[in-house]
This record gives C-alpha cells, sequence and structure tokens, in this order.
C-alpha cells in the first residue's frame, strides 16, 4: 500500500471537498464511488463542521462544509510547504495573489491559499502533527493533481519561484505538450494548456485525479448518484480516466492506471 508519513516539501500532499452544501449528502455519494468513510470527528464541531474522508481506516482527503453564501463546491489541492509564510512572501514576489493568510489548524498544521497569476487557486500546508493524505495512488485516494491554464509558460515561471519545482514538458496527443513538475526526480503533478480545449469559461484550476479499479464503473456510479461526466472515459499511455462532477458541482478525474503505471508508482 502507498502509505505517507511524510511529504518533501513541494508535493502535493492533501486534496479537500470544500463548500459542500450537504455534507451528509456528499459522504454517501463518495462512499458508493471510492468506499470512504466519512466520520464526524471530536474536533469537527470546532473545525466549522470539517471532517476527514477515510479508506482503510487511513486519512485520504479532507470534506469541508459551506463557510459562506455563494462559496462554490470544488475539489482544492494542498502542496506541503516547510514554511508558510516564507512561501506565501515568494508568491507575492512572483505575482500571485493570496487569499487565506496562513492559519493554525489545531496543531495539525499551517494552513494558507493563493491564486497564481493565471487564475488557479492553490493550497499550502505545513505540516504540524499532520503531515497529510496516510494513503495515495490506491483505490479512493488521490494520485495525481493537474493544473490547467491558458499560460503555460507564466505557470512555469510562478511554480518554479513558488515551490522551486523543475519541469519536464512531453508531447501529448490531447494537449500538444504536458508538462510534468519535479521534486528533484519524482514527479508531483502536471500541467496543459486548456486554450480550446475547454470552453472558455472554465477557469484555470487545479484537477484532483483519483485513483480507481474501473474508470467506466466509476462513472457509472457518478451517474448513478447524481453527478454528471465532463468528459467521457479516454485511454492515455498512463491508464484510462474520465472527467466528472458530483452532484453539487465540485469537478474531479477518475483515473484507472495502466498496469506499467502500476508497476511504476512510488
Amino acid at each position: 500500500m502507498s502509505e505517507r508519513t511524510s511529504y518533501a516539501p513541494g508535493t502535493p500532499c492533501w486534496v479537500e471537498l470544500s463548500g459542500t452544501p450537504d455534507i451528509e449528502a456528499s459522504a454517501r455519494f463518495y462512499g458508493e464511488l471510492f468506499g470512504w468513510e466519512v466520520p464526524e470527528l471530536p474536533t469537527s464541531a470546532e473545525m466549522g463542521g470539517y471532517r476527514r474522508a477515510k479508506v482503510a481506516g487511513r486519512d485520504v482527503a479532507g470534506v469541508s462544509p459551506r463557510m459562506q453564501e455563494g462559496q462554490p463546491t470544488v475539489w482544492a489541492t494542498y502542496v506541503s510547504v516547510a514554511d508558510a509564510g516564507e512561501t506565501l512572501a515568494k508568491v507575492g514576489e512572483a505575482g500571485g495573489e493570496v487569499i487565506a493568510e496562513p492559519m493554525d489548524v489545531m496543531g495539525l498544521g499551517t494552513m494558507a491559499v493563493f491564486g497564481d497569476p493565471t487564475g488557479a487557486v492553490c493550497g499550502i500546508w505545513q505540516p504540524g502533527t499532520f503531515a497529510g493524505a496516510e494513503l495515495v495512488n490506491e483505490a479512493g485516494c488521490f494520485g495525481w493533481n493537474e493544473l490547467g491554464t491558458r499560460d503555460t509558460a507564466a505557470a512555469k515561471r510562478f511554480y518554479t519561484s513558488v515551490f522551486g519545482w523543475g519541469t519536464q514538458d512531453e508531447p501529448s496527443p490531447r494537449a500538444g505538450t504536458y508538462t510534468i513538475w519535479k521534486v528533484g526526480e519524482a514527479m508531483v503533478g502536471g500541467m496543459l494548456d486548456i486554450t480550446g480545449f475547454l470552453p472558455d469559461e472554465v477557469p484555470a484550476h487545479w484537477l484532483v485525479y483519483f485513483t480507481v479499479e474501473s474508470t467506466d464503473a466509476a462513472v457509472e456510479s457518478v451517474k448513478g448518484g447524481g453527478g454528471e461526466v465532463r468528459m467521457e472515459p479516454i485511454d492515455t499511455p498512463v491508464g484510462r480516466f474520465a472527467v466528472v462532477a458530483d452532484p453539487h458541482g465540485a469537478v474531479f478525474a477518475v483515473m484507472q492506471p495502466s498496469a506499467e503505471t502500476l508497476a511504476n508508482m512510488p
């Protein structure tokens, strides 16, 4: 199993369903889809109703209720950092926008949120007693995080400055060029140009991919649970995936990794 007790700085470490208007309905939907248990925590009341989804008893994702009127329901990516304050200083220097200043979360860690110069929103997490997801790359767990933007050159300048990421460009049949974000030799995420690929009204964003045993079965589960299919299943060299949305509009991807991808997973 791909268990984690720590993350190298610059590595996506946590994903969160943010702004669900009905936490019990979301728990049912994702429970059917991924086999999650989403129990109320002893600290949930103190944290505004926040819960952590579990697979095999391990924390794999956050589930947060809507905190204010008009808040959208989205899947958010958090990147592990050594110092949240220093990271946000780099965000400002590189032309980004601080959306939420560093906030201690009951000793678990320090969180903050920023917007990059191309319009995508990303979170950061400075670990305290909690490093992030305890299980990744397994069925029902996140396995990849991907930036979709209309200005990949600006995004490269920004994220290499903020996180120190390296980049590796590869040809892509669906996007022309696909960029892999790297921490050292480790691949930690991806990026593609969504110009002409997605409707103009879709903003730049970070997309969370969840690993599944069968993409087609996952898509049927999404449909049966009241969600929508935004992109039908397609095959790629790394696996078969689809882009879907839950009943409240949160968009995410489901990926059935290829045998080669599974063999190379850390």
